[in-house]
């Protein structure tokens, strides 16, 4: 028997246990108990067993991957998420494919087809615009959960932040601190997290009765996010926002960037507060103010909601909503 030829019929009779046990193992770990799974498992590396995911999908109706289509693979958060997802998918047998829809609708509905001809055990999608095409998936048998992004429990499993939340913290900090010009720097706004982190600084500015100016981008990237950042620094110091709220860390940072390179000294001419908290915000050359959300916390949450669901049996959709938090930097604290 040459490595890779073995059959699962060899991987019972060297760990000594039943054909079915061995069954369990690859595809309900969870059932096993961690004696027999060690030694199955030392058996299938002896032996140098592949198990064959095609014909396992012919057996079950589904493989053992779950597929996960995020925003932008390029932000950090996402990043994270996606790394919380997949341990969590890990640990129960299986393998993550992920998709970047680069906030494309159509990229999206690609990934999201490729992920149903694979017969995936479900799909965790942070959505770019609506979810009815999602309706769909899920009503033709794929379970889906939406991740970063609240739905209704009548209709998905969802795991979420309250951005409203992190808006309204993040205002209200520069509020405290005595800047009163703010600036939205955000977007697009079709994105329910751009437009909830909007509301919510909204809220704050208008119980203390400042002043918000909505900079909405195209995309929420570094880059559009210099450009904006070097249209207000070119501004008279009256027109220009004595502080900004950036829809995100990316955002924050090339706003950041070119308000330093103009010579407006930050936080003494313009404070900035960013969101997130990802490594953009702790190593920039001022570090940045900026709304923490649990990203792993969010990845792993939408695996064990998929897994319940995708388990079959009585299954009742959750919705699961994390708060944010403020972590205070240099960027927004006035001496």
């Amino acid at each position: 028997m040459t490595a890779g030829n073995a059959t699962v019929r060899d991987v019972a009779a060297r760990a000594k246990v039943s054909l079915g046990t061995v069954s369990n193992v690859l595809n309900r770990p969870e059932a096993v108990s961690p004696g027999t799974l060690q030694r199955v498992h030392e058996a299938i590396d002896a032996l140098g067993f592949v198990p064959n995911d095609a014909a396992r999908r012919l057996r079950t109706g589904r493989s053992r991957s779950v597929g996960l289509v995020v925003l932008d693979v390029g932000n950090p958060f996402f990043t994270d998420l996606a790394r919380g997802a997949e341990a969590a998918v890990e640990a129960a047998g299986g393998t993550i494919l992920l998709g970047d829809s680069d906030h494309r609708p159509e990229r999206e509905a690609r990934y999201l087809d490729l992920f149903e001809e694979q017969r995936v055990r479900g799909v965790l999608v942070s959505p770019v615009d609506g979810v009815s095409h999602l309706d769909e998936l899920s009503a033709r048998g794929t379970p889906t959960v939406l991740v970063d992004r609240a739905a209704d429990p009548a209709r998905f499993c969802s795991t979420s932040v309250d951005d409203v939340a992190g808006g309204r913290l993040a205002a209200g900090h520069l509020l405290e601190q005595g800047y009163r010009r703010l600036a939205f720097v955000g977007g697009p706004l079709r994105l329910r997290q751009m437009a909830d982190r909007l509301r919510g600084a909204r809220e704050a500015v208008a119980a203390a009765g400042g002043a918000l100016e909505v900079v909405e981008l195209a995309e929420p990237t570094a880059p559009h996010g210099r450009v904006a950042g070097a249209d207000l620094a070119a501004r008279p110091v009256a027109h220009r926002p004595e502080a900004v709220l950036a829809g995100n860390d990316l955002i924050a940072a090339g706003v950041l960037q070119a308000l330093m390179l103009d010579g407006v000294r930050v936080p003494e001419d313009v404070g900035v507060v960013g969101y997130d908290d990802t490594a953009p915000a702790q190593t920039a050359v001022v570090p940045l103010s900026s709304v923490r959300r649990p990203s792993e916390l969010l990845g792993r949450t939408a695996v064990e909601l998929l897994l319940e669901e995708a388990a079959g049996g009585e299954h009742r959709h959750r919705r699961v909503v994390f708060e944010p938090e403020l972590v205070v930097r240099g960027s927004s604290v006035r001496g």
